[in-house]
């Protein structure tokens, strides 16, 4: 019995030193990395390798163990890519569907659990791999399968990964979202919301003691209770979110709370969820219209949330409780464009469109306090995948490459 308690709780831990899935364990964005550098060199950390041959796309990149997946569009078709953590090596290219789409390339970052990488194809194809030789362990159409219905930009989620189950977002009339036995794509539930998919990725809340799944569908949050899939509430679907032309960045879960932000001039909202009668209630603490954000992200440290005001290259600092804005970047400086950002150490690293990389002071009190610059070789242009900071180390996906710098302060 002991023995079976210790492999639980084993199984149950992520590892500090892991990023298994897009934004990392807690799908907030935020690395447990410290000890790290508080400024760079003019040219850049040094490079500790460079990986190359890995397709066209914009996914970022998931750590697990010394296998990192990304995907890209190689030769005519979307492939999933395993590579060696230590050197960059490429171990195995896996074929999981068509290429192209709207933008080429995919958008999904691949989830890494127990030895198996699960990714979806911009054109609905959800996989699982075998993460030690990149054979499909089992597969699934979303669309033909669950009747799923993409937005124009394809499908760019981030599967997630809970225990012994997968959950996505299909879209559409009969499963909007679906929940899979994770060994074998059999489903356990749907639940027909009857709404496309947008563009994020589910996250756990345990708001009012429920298990639920969060996700900003094409035109509005939801909540959907992770025992049989029954929708619990929904917010901005009559309002804030509904018909834009697309909803993308994760929402941030904190207790009872829920943050949800979209760009196209939409704004940023927290919900309050409490318990009515048998269900739950959500309860609108603020809509910000200035809190704006495309596809860049949005990052919660402390009592701020911090992220790009929609697509414009300007980062910006805002009150949890309130929404209130405590700073923006201002000036004209390097870095223009949709700005991804990620935070570890006490610190904010921001990657710009057009290329450049900045390491900023996190603070309500120092507004857009730069440390640091630089900028990513042969890149210029729509520069967009989610940086990724861990174990002293700088992940930046950058076209067909994988770019690994050294950050460790010295």
């Amino acid at each position: 019995m002991t023995n079976i308690l210790v492999l639980m709780l084993t199984v149950s831990i992520v590892p500090s030193a892991d990023w298994p899935q897009f934004r990392g364990p807690g799908r907030d964005g935020v690395s447990a990395a410290t000890g790290l550098a508080r400024t760079w060199p003019q040219s850049g950390p040094g490079v500790l390798w460079k990986s190359e041959g890995l397709g066209e796309g914009f996914s970022s990149v998931s750590i697990a163990g010394n296998l990192i997946c990304t995907m890209g569009d190689i030769e005519k078709q979307c492939h999933v890519v395993g590579i060696d953590r230590e050197a960059g090596k490429v171990l195995w290219k896996t074929a999981i569907g068509k290429d192209g789409g709207n933008y080429k390339g995919p958008r999904c970052t691949p989830t890494q659990d127990a030895g198996k990488v699960y990714a979806l194809g911009q054109h609905g194809d959800l996989v699982c791999i075998n993460g030690k030789d990149g054979k499909i362990v089992w597969r699934k159409d979303l669309i033909k399968e669950f009747g799923g219905m993409a937005g124009g930009w394809n499908y760019t989620e981030s599967p997630l990964v809970d225990g012994d189950r997968l959950v996505c977002t299909p879209g559409g009339r009969m499963a909007s979202i679906v929940c899979l036995n994770k060994s074998s794509g059999k489903p356990i539930w749907r639940c027909p919301i009857g709404e496309s998919a947008g563009y994020s990725s589910v996250v756990i809340s345990n708001a009012c003691g429920v298990k639920q799944y969060v996700q900003l569908l094409s035109n509005g949050l939801a909540g959907v209770r992770a025992s049989d899939g029954a929708l619990l509430w929904r917010y901005g679907e009559k309002d804030h979110f509904k018909g834009n032309t697309a909803n993308i960045p994760t929402p941030i879960v904190r207790g009872d709370e829920v943050f949800a932000s979209a760009g196209y001039g939409r704004g940023a909202g927290l919900v309050k969820l409490t318990k009515e009668g048998n269900g739950i209630k959500a309860t609108e603490v603020y809509f910000n219209k200035e809190l704006t954000n495309k596809h860049g992200g949005m990052i919660a440290l402390g009592d701020h949330v911090y992220g790009d005001a929609d697509d414009r290259g300007t980062p910006q600092c805002a009150e949890w409780a309130t929404g209130k804005v405590a700073w923006k970047r201002q000036g004209a400086r390097q870095g223009r464009g949709s700005a991804s950002i990620t935070a570890a150490d006490g610190m904010l690293v921001i990657r710009y469109q057009d290329g450049w990389v900045h390491l900023v002071e996190a603070g309500s009190d120092k507004p857009y306090k730069e440390l640091a610059q630089f900028k990513i070789v042969g890149s210029d242009t729509n520069s967009w995948a989610h940086p990724v900071v861990l174990d002293g180390k700088l992940y930046l996906r950058e076209k067909g490459f994988l770019w690994c710098y050294d950050i460790a302060a010295r």
